[in-house]
């Protein structure tokens, strides 16, 4: 028996166009899912990067890049200098590897000197130091711990005295270590969180400033916890959040003087930082829930610090938080 048709612009017959219009879209919606759960991650720049799934392996803090598997890429090789900080001296804090590394070997190829401050990963800090050099620049190597108000003055002090001068102050040593729940944070937790993140960024600031002339740059290592917030990285993101408001407030404070305060808020990057922290089964998935469903290689964001560092690509930009996150949105 056939149905029976609506009657032409009744009731039924507008529900009825209604489903015909949903089942349309729940169809193209069931196709569009099955695509995007077959591509694979996205690759955007000259060469493929990779991509998980990752090793599921921690690293002992605080984590060593000869230790990663695979290597992070921060050498950049198709990036060609031209000048950008030439004559310039740098100080880059967690240079020994990651995000730090990349930075100092782009710096180095742009023109200018760097100081290289970390920890005690002696090895990766050596390394570190043959790439600078690699690339023309004299690299110095300074270790010690950013909480301490003294080692940065000190560490300042070494760098002016190698170098004759300091222009750009790169603040990036970082601590993270994640946990479940607020009450599993301990207050030595929260402290070495807090004193490394923000008081070594103050206290290597404050040491700075007074050899920075107009035209100098301070560029911060924020992050996307600190726009989006991260539900197991509560002190971390906490940190990162306060990192891009003393970003805007010393901008403000620093503008008379000429020189300039921005910040990079990296999403996941691929460094020793999060294998030494991460579950298991959050380091082998480790960027898969950004836009391009992996991690940046470090050489993917350093040249974000070259821009904000040089007078001649960002000399009208202070007091930015500037997003390198592979999309839009947080991420895992």
């Amino acid at each position: 028996m056939t149905p029976k048709q609506p009657k032409p612009g009744s009731a039924e017959e507008t529900a009825g166009i209604q489903r015909k219009i949903q089942q349309e879209t729940d169809d193209r919606e069931a196709g569009q899912q099955a695509g995007q759960s077959a591509a694979g991650p996205v690759q955007a720049g000259l060469k493929e990067q990779p991509a998980p799934p990752f090793p599921a392996r921690r690293l002992p803090k605080p984590g060593l890049e000869s230790q990663l598997d695979p290597a992070p890429r921060f050498m950049a090789p198709d990036y060609q200098g031209s000048g950008k900080l030439a004559g310039r001296a740098a100080i880059i804090t967690g240079g020994d590897s990651g995000i730090g590394r990349a930075v100092a070997v782009l710096f180095a190829r742009e023109g200018a000197d760097v100081a290289v401050l970390y920890l005690n990963e002696h090895e990766d800090a050596e390394a570190t130091k043959r790439c600078v050099e690699q690339e023309g620049r004299r690299c110095l190597l300074v270790a010690g711990d950013v909480r301490d108000a003294g080692f940065c003055a000190d560490a300042v002090r070494q760098t002016v005295a190698a170098f004759g001068k300091l222009d750009v102050l790169v603040n990036n040593a970082a601590f993270q270590e994640h946990a479940m729940s607020l009450e599993e944070i301990t207050d030595e937790h929260f402290d070495m969180t807090m004193r490394t993140n923000v008081y070594g960024y103050f206290n290597m600031t404050r040491a700075a400033l007074p050899h920075l002339k107009p035209g100098a740059a301070i560029v911060n290592s924020g992050s996307e916890t600190g726009l989006f917030g991260q539900p197991i990285l509560l002190d971390y993101s906490t940190t990162k959040g306060a990192i891009h408001a003393f970003t805007r407030a010393l901008a403000t404070n620093l503008a008379p003087r000429g020189i300039r305060v921005n910040a990079v808020a990296p999403g996941p990057v691929w460094t020793p930082l999060n294998p030494a922290d991460q579950p298991l089964d959050q380091v082998a998935q480790f960027g898969s829930g950004t836009d391009m469903k992996r991690p940046a290689q470090p050489e993917e964001v350093s040249p974000a610090y070259v821009f904000l560092a040089s007078p001649v690509c960002s000399s009208f930009i202070t007091g930015i938080v500037l997003p390198v996150m592979g999309g839009v949105t947080g991420s895992a």
